[in-house]
């Protein structure tokens, strides 16, 4: 404990630290939100993997690779040939010149200025302050369960800890200080991760041992998991049934698409110089989401075998029927104590490199899309704001993991991924590629995608409509498919993502109301492509 404690420690210095300089060298309002376009392309593409790669995808998704298994590392595929090759190239070149063109500081801002419209400036910012404290709810509980786990402390004490450490940095440092500790916390999670897989395999005798054993287990699948469809950790789930949805509706394609409209993503490809920047962090940014993802995943998978081997109990038996626990247990008692130690620092380095990015832009869309745009405050006092704004979206997130149900972090994650896609997608995409996108087309792409996916969430989907409970107290029922005959594929839409409906809807109603309504100005489009 002694030991753990001590190496906390100096991770907490280093980081302060970092957040310091951040501070002392954010002289102005675009050194706050832009890092003063001038970012290293190493530090950028180490910040971007941090930022994408948090506890919520190591604890909440591991922990659900070790109900689903091997099915899980489709996501890492995706993350890598959309989140990072296309992500980077065919959207993050266009975002930093035409963000420089439009002086924009943030995504909502960079949509409001290509349409030229206050209101999808507002509208877009609005979502992301009302809606980020819920994902940033699914990273904090995981870094708090570890630690719960790994020192003893209170759930609620650590939280509040976690809490106050980042507010120090965030409010102050802005995104320079960001992205400096991002960049310190990815090398220590890329450490960790190779030691975890490598360590894992030993313990099962080498890699085809290990898959063997997890595929001779087959008999072992949860009878629970087995009638929702699930063969085995390395078979898979039988298709069209409702957890092979929610492996490749609401895990695969919810997350693997909507990395390309998340917000705080989005941003840093404005705070390099040029185009070369972008070049270099592919090659980093493809080797570091691939090593964190994948290795989580597989770890996830595994560590059924591995407990069964020690313990005589698959995963989600040894975490009690919480799977945002099974990978703080894994760690705790199947590895050494010094690595236990270390993994904690790499926990604490995906959970705060994302809760700083998430809580930088909540106060963002606060400050500088909303009060700045509507309210017409100076750049300086929308700082200010801002600042407000990320005290307001840390205490947000606290009540929302204080009140969250357990299991609950790989379904927070997906739900907020979803919803920026349905919204944002769209209107982001054509508005970088296609001059015929119009304002009123955007204006409805936005509106309708956000519509679409939050009915599909309330009346439709059965994870979140059972537990808010508004289709019930208006219509009877848990959802609006669920007297529809078992089996049938009616009752079946109960189990697919509002993603897999409301992006489709927004992108149609995007290119249709696009096709009917007076083109922008050639002005402001020559103004919008200046720089491409």
């Amino acid at each position: 404990m002694i030991t753990k404690i001590a190496i906390t420690s100096i991770y907490l210095a280093v980081i302060l630290f970092l957040g310091f300089k951040g501070w002392k060298s954010s002289k102005q309002s675009t050194d706050y939100m832009l890092a003063g376009r001038q970012m290293n392309p190493f530090v950028m593409a180490m910040s971007y993997g941090a930022t994408f790669v948090s506890t919520s995808a190591i604890i909440g998704f591991g922990g659900a690779a070790g109900l689903f298994g091997f099915p899980l590392l489709w996501l890492t595929l995706a993350t890598i040939v959309v989140g990072v090759f296309i992500a980077m190239v065919f959207f993050g070149k266009r975002t930093r010149r035409m963000g420089l063109a439009l002086g924009s500081h943030t995504f909502p801002e960079l949509l409001g200025r290509r349409y030229d419209s206050r209101f999808i400036q507002g509208f877009s910012g609005g979502i992301i302050f009302l809606f980020i404290p819920v994902y940033a709810a699914a990273v904090l509980i995981g870094i708090s369960r570890m630690m719960e786990i790994s020192f003893g402390i209170p759930y609620g004490a650590a939280l509040i800890v976690i809490s106050v450490i980042l507010a120090v940095y965030v409010v102050s440092g802005g995104m320079k200080a960001v992205m400096y500790t991002d960049a310190f916390q990815g090398l220590i999670m890329a450490v960790m991760m190779l030691i975890l897989i490598v360590s894992t395999y030993i313990m099962l005798g080498g890699v085809t041992e290990a898959h063997q054993a997890l595929t001779d287990m087959v008999n072992l699948m949860p009878a629970k998991l087995q009638k929702g469809g699930m063969i085995g950790w390395t078979q898979g789930a039988r298709f069209g049934t409702p957890l092979w949805l929610v492996i490749y509706t609401t895990i695969v394609y919810g997350v693997g698409i909507g990395v390309l409209a998340q917000p705080q993503l989005a941003v840093r490809f404005m705070t390099v110089p040029s185009d070369r920047e972008l070049n270099r962090a592919v090659l980093y940014g493809g080797l570091f989401i691939p090593l964190m993802t994948g290795v989580a995943f597989t770890v996830g998978a595994l560590s059924n075998a591995v407990f069964f081997k020690e313990a005589g109990k698959i995963s989600i038996a040894v975490a009690g029927g919480n799977m945002d626990k099974i990978i703080p247990m894994y760690i705790e008692q199947m590895m050494p104590s010094w690595f236990s130690s270390l993994f904690l620092l790499a926990m604490l380095a995906a959970g705060m490199s994302t809760l700083s990015s998430q809580y930088h832009v909540g106060g963002t869309a606060l400050g500088r899309d909303f009060f700045e745009r509507f309210v017409k405050v100076s750049s300086e006092k929308s700082v200010k704001i801002t600042k407000i704004g990320v005290s307001i979206t840390l205490l947000a997130a606290i009540a929302w993991a204080w009140i969250l149900p357990p299991s609950i972090i790989a379904r927070a994650t997906a739900f907020f991924f979803g919803l920026c896609a349905a919204s944002f997608l769209p209107i982001y995409l054509l508005g970088l590629y296609w001059k015929g996108m119009t304002k009123k087309a955007a204006k409805v792409s936005l509106v309708g995608g956000f519509s679409a996916s939050m009915f599909w969430l309330l009346f439709v989907h059965a994870k979140e409509a059972k537990v808010i409970g508004l289709c019930k107290m208006l219509t009877g029922q848990d959802t609006l498919v669920s007297g529809a005959a078992k089996g049938s594929w009616v009752w079946l839409l109960q189990w697919v993502d509002p993603n897999v409906i409301a992006l489709p809807v927004s992108l149609a109603l995007a290119i249709g109301v696009a096709m009917v309504t007076p083109k922008m100005a050639r002005e402001h489009l020559k103004l919008c492509w200046s720089n491409i």
